[in-house]
């Protein structure tokens, strides 16, 4: 994929977005990074290819990868209970689990029948303090006041749901008695060598920033605090830097060909990016668009300060990654991302 008919500078100026990386990817390598702009407005910390942005719901992506990578090791199942294998917690159960028990299939692909509770998820605030995943699903923090629960029966609907990630990141806790940000670490990050991926919320509170994106918000303006994070790691807390998200999208392109780093099957790969349970445009832990030679791979993340999507392409073996760090109030195909990514497809 290349940038055509594009002059990124004035785009930028155009949407007020401070700073922008980008890397691609082209017969299933990494072609290059091209970096623009500054980490922080009004400053001269510029991008460069070590620059972490926050991914915002792309983490979901990376959950997707790792779950994946658990269950060729055995320690999940994408079909049973997961009350079978969640130990600190459990999904209630109600009237709508009765017939179908939620799955760890339902929970990637949005079909768990959980919903959202009005008004969560929203970023740390560090006066409260870091959450514990118990007490977030339980409705006993202010980022979700209200219990997780099931409200429709499983399979039967799509919702987009933030806590049917928490669910996930809870389960893979339990199941290798591990904390998430560390299977992460061990399993994916250092084998990928993302070397500037990060995923620990106590440890980034702590850390020196100065590779670190601030966040800034339509009129390029910083938000509160700078570095907006999210103390939900699977479903929000990944900050990492454009090439090394391309790493993880190149390691998908890998395994389904058989030739993963990490030891997940092209079996599951591929699984990763089939329609699930009649919904064309959900895989696991990302979007579908089109089908066969013509599929297209997205995540997407929009957060308080950033956007970015990640898009591929599995049978031309190319895709793009792109990190802003400005949140424009409207879709990521109706701003500058959009301008890019019609530029790559031109």
């Amino acid at each position: 994929m290349k940038l055509k008919n594009i002059n990124i500078e004035e785009q930028m100026k155009h949407y007020n977005v401070p700073g922008i990386s980008i890397t691609l990817l082209e017969n299933g390598q990494i072609s290059g990074t091209e970096n623009y702009g500054l980490l922080e407005v009004d400053c001269d910390r510029k991008v460069n290819e070590n620059s972490i942005f926050s991914s915002c719901s792309i983490s979901k992506f990376l959950t997707g990868m790792i779950a994946i990578k658990l269950i060729e090791e055995g320690l999940l199942d994408l079909d049973e209970d997961i009350n079978t294998r969640l130990v600190s917690w459990k999904v209630p159960e109600n009237e709508f689990t009765k017939n179908r028990s939620v799955t760890l299939r339902n929970l990637l692909s949005h079909q768990s029948g959980i919903k959202d509770p009005e008004g969560s998820f929203s970023e740390l605030n560090s006066k409260i303090g870091v959450p514990s995943m118990v007490d977030i699903l339980e409705g006993k923090t202010p980022y979700c006041k209200a219990p997780i629960k099931v409200q429709c029966e499983p399979e039967s609907e799509f919702h987009y749901s933030d806590a049917g990630f928490c669910v996930v990141q809870q389960l893979i806790e339990d199941v290798t008695e591990k904390p998430f940000y560390q299977v992460v670490n061990e399993l994916i990050f250092k084998p990928l060598r993302m070397k500037n991926s990060h995923l620990n919320t106590t440890t980034m509170l702590e850390m020196d920033k100065k590779e670190f994106s601030c966040g800034h918000n339509k009129n390029g303006e910083l938000v509160d605090g700078k570095y907006p994070i999210y103390p939900y790691q699977a479903a929000s807390g990944l900050w990492t830097t454009s090439l090394d998200l391309a790493r993880l999208v190149l390691e998908l392109l890998d395994a389904l060909k058989g030739e993963s780093k990490i030891g997940i099957s092209e079996r599951l790969a591929k699984e990763m990016i089939t329609p699930q349970k009649g919904k064309s445009w959900t895989g696991l832990g990302v979007f579908l668009e089109g089908s066969e030679r013509e599929l297209e791979i997205t995540s997407l993340g929009w957060g308080v300060g950033f956007q970015c999507m990640m898009v591929a392409f599995s049978h031309i073996e190319k895709g793009a990654v792109i990190m802003t760090n400005a949140e424009l109030g409207v879709h990521q195909m109706e701003g500058i991302i959009g301008d890019i990514y019609k530029s790559l497809m031109a």
